[in-house]
């Protein structure tokens, strides 16, 4: 009997609680869709919490019959509400759902939500052949995501394209083909000269395919009047970079993270904003965050000593998708002094474990984290005491 307590409580106990910590948000072959992916979080005022992610109808495909859609919880993840579809853009693709919340304008005390997402005709590679077109909407919510706005298109405002027989509006010189937000959530300055601000990081492709996926850069679009109007960032110098995610610093300061898509180096790109994320004044590569050419998160939680603490969230591993890893900065992202191992696997078969990721503040202790897991079968929450 002693021997069987032991056994329980060294091993069985421990996967139980596990298994506790961990919430199914969206299921793989489940509420009508194939598979889901690409998630983001926010939280609300009232403390509850929305998952977005896509859901792909038929397959694994980022194009096809891809759907936006959600869940609330009201007790900190610990369960999920039925589907709520957002957007169906009938058998083509609406993708990247990157939500915010406005807490400044005067109209709405409760807040304001803010979903930007993307729509495309074509297979990506076909639209880096200009054969098809990208285009970037809003939709709000005035009501904390109990009902919608009708989308709003932004393309002309955010982005660049160049195919006038789609839309004879789209006839910029940049040339902007490719295009798609951050994926996870948005953010706006809560403090400083750009107290107000929504900024939300993306990227893009300009001009014809080129080798190692040069022509992509990525870049970021704000706005200052609650969506009323846009302005665009400076792109990222370092060719090949794409999916980006930013967080707030101190004094209206900002940094972004951005993946790395030529893959040549399998480290993070971190760049500093110091003009409410207008123009750049330091990019480079970071050893201390390795990644797959993959997706991350990263999240403002507070700060100390007059420096923000930053968590960022991603497959912490050169090679494959696997070793999901908080790290945290308590310097403003140049240093990451703390590492929280999330999830993995050792199986040499299931190398694409965990992928995508977002990170949202629940209390002064914890943070939540949405990520895809068991090569893109679910989507779980997982919360997190990133002081312990």
């Amino acid at each position: 009997m002693n021997r069987l307590l032991g056994f329980l409580l060294t091993f069985l106990i421990p996967l139980l609680c596990q298994a506790q910590e961990r919430a199914m948000v969206f299921q793989r072959g489940k509420e009508g869709h194939a598979i889901y992916r690409i998630p983001a979080i926010i939280s609300l005022p009232n403390g509850e919490l929305l998952a977005f992610a896509e859901g792909r109808v038929n397959g694994s495909d980022d194009y096809g019959d891809v759907n936006l859609v959600m869940k609330r919880s009201a007790d900190q993840g610990k369960t999920w509400s039925s589907i709520q579809t957002l957007v169906d853009y009938d058998t083509l693709q609406a993708g990247n759902p990157a939500p915010v919340v406005d807490l400044f304008d005067p109209k709405h005390a409760q807040g304001v939500i803010f979903l930007f997402y993307n729509t495309g005709n074509n297979h990506e590679y076909d639209i880096r052949m200009n054969k098809g077109v990208r285009e970037i909407w809003q939709i709000k919510s005035y009501d904390l995501g109990k009902s919608w706005s009708a989308p709003e298109n932004i393309t002309r405002q955010v982005h660049r394209p160049n195919h006038p027989t789609f839309n004879p509006s789209y006839a910029f010189k940049e040339d902007w083909r490719s295009y798609a937000n951050t994926p996870g959530h948005a953010f706006q300055f809560q403090k400083g000269p750009y107290a107000g601000r929504i900024f939300v990081a993306a990227n893009h492709s300009a001009g014809p395919p080129q080798d190692q996926f040069a022509e992509y850069q990525a870049h970021g679009f704000f706005t200052d009047d609650h969506g009323n109007s846009f302005g665009i960032s400076e792109s990222i110098q370092f060719p090949g970079s794409n999916e980006s995610i930013a967080a707030e610093l101190t004094n209206g300061r900002m940094i972004m993270s951005i993946r790395n898509q030529k893959g040549d180096i399998r480290q993070r790109i971190l760049a500093y904003s110091s003009d409410g994320g207008k123009t750049w004044d330091e990019q480079y590569f970071d050893p201390q965050l390795p990644d797959p050419v993959n997706q991350a998160s990263i999240l403002d939680l507070g700060e100390k000593d007059g420096k923000t603490i930053l968590a960022h969230s991603n497959a912490a591993d050169e090679q494959h998708r696997n070793n999901l890893t908080i790290k945290l900065s308590f310097d403003e992202g140049k240093t990451w002094s703390k590492s929280i191992l999330i999830d993995r696997t050792d199986d040499p078969k299931k190398q694409a474990w965990t992928a995508y990721s977002d990170l949202v503040k629940l209390s002064d202790s914890s943070i939540g984290i949405l990520y895809e897991r068991d090569n893109y079968q679910e989507i779980v929450f997982q919360v997190v005491d990133w002081k312990k």
